[in-house]
C-alpha cells in the first residue's frame, strides 16, 4: 500500500510540475486523477518494486549523473571518429557479465550500455549482455567492469571485485 501511495504522490508532483496551472479545482482534479491512477496500479498489481522502484531511492539518484557523464564522454568519442578523415571504425561484438541479482538491475545495466552512444545491448540473459560497439575501446571499457559495478550498486547489490581491485 505504501509503494501505491507513493506512486499517487509522484503522479500528483510530476503532474503539477507539467500543469504549471495552481487554481484549487485544477490541484484538486490533478490529485484525485493521480489517486485513481494509483488505485488502478494497485488493483492491476503492476506497482510492485519493478514497476515502480522506490526502494532504489538514493542509490538511483546518484546513478543518474554519472551516466548522463558517460553519456557526454561516449558523444565526444564517437563525434571523434565519424569526424576523423578515415573514420576508424572497428565494430566489435562483445558479451559481458551482468553481476545484477533482479531483472530490473539486468534491465538497468542493459539499457545504460543502450543509452550510451556507441553501444547497444542486444540480447540478455542468464547473467550475460552481448553488445554491439562502434569502436574496439567502446567495447574494452565495457569489459572493465566499471558499469557493471556501477549498476549493481545502483540496485543495492555488492559489485564484483574488479581485477585491478583485488589486493
Amino acid at each position: 500500500m505504501a509503494r501505491s501511495i507513493s506512486l499517487a504522490v509522484a503522479l500528483f508532483i510530476f503532474w503539477l510540475l507539467l500543469s504549471g496551472i495552481y487554481t484549487p479545482l485544477i490541484i484538486t482534479l490533478g490529485a484525485v486523477s493521480s489517486a485513481f491512477v494509483a488505485w488502478i496500479a494497485h488493483r492491476m498489481d503492476v506497482a510492485d518494486h519493478e514497476g515502480f522502484p522506490i526502494h532504489l531511492g538514493w542509490n538511483a539518484v546518484t546513478y543518474w549523473p554519472w551516466l548522463l557523464w558517460e553519456i557526454v564522454k561516449a558523444n565526444i568519442d564517437v563525434a571523434r571518429v565519424i569526424l576523423k578523415k578515415d573514420m576508424a571504425l572497428s565494430p566489435t561484438l562483445v558479451r559481458i557479465p551482468a553481476s545484477q541479482k533482479t531483472e530490473l538491475g539486468q534491465v538497468t545495466f542493459a539499457n545504460s550500455i543502450t543509452l550510451t552512444p556507441g553501444t547497444v545491448a542486444i540480447s540478455v540473459g542468464d547473467g550475460m549482455i552481448d553488445v554491439h560497439a562502434l569502436t574496439a575501446e567502446a567495447a574494452d571499457e565495457l569489459i572493465t567492469g566499471r558499469m557493471d559495478r556501477r549498476a549493481c550498486k545502483m540496485e543495492g547489490t555488492e559489485p564484483p571485485i574488479a581485477a585491478g581491485d583485488a589486493a
